[in-house]
């Protein structure tokens, strides 16, 4: 089975060898037909700190890090 990848930006870089990214995806309403954005955050893993506030990054599905990371940070997208 493939390993998902998401694009989203980083909102926050604080946590030592952690990125927050907050991916955005649009669908249309299943009843209302309106489109709707929903945001979630993923913890993921950055082992030499090197995305910061703002980037657009790419992150893949992994093994459990720690508690709440299960994704790693691979590239800056453009």
């Amino acid at each position: 089975m493939p390993k998902r990848v998401l694009i989203g930006k980083v909102v926050s870089a604080a946590p030592n060898k952690t990125v927050i990214v907050e991916v955005t995806r649009k669908f249309r309403h299943p009843k209302y037909h309106k489109v709707v954005q929903s945001r979630k955050k993923f913890a993921a893993h950055d082992e030499n700190n090197k995305f910061k506030v703002g980037d657009m990054i790419s992150i893949v599905e992994s093994k459990p890090i720690s508690k709440t990371k299960t994704w790693l940070a691979i590239e800056i997208e453009n």
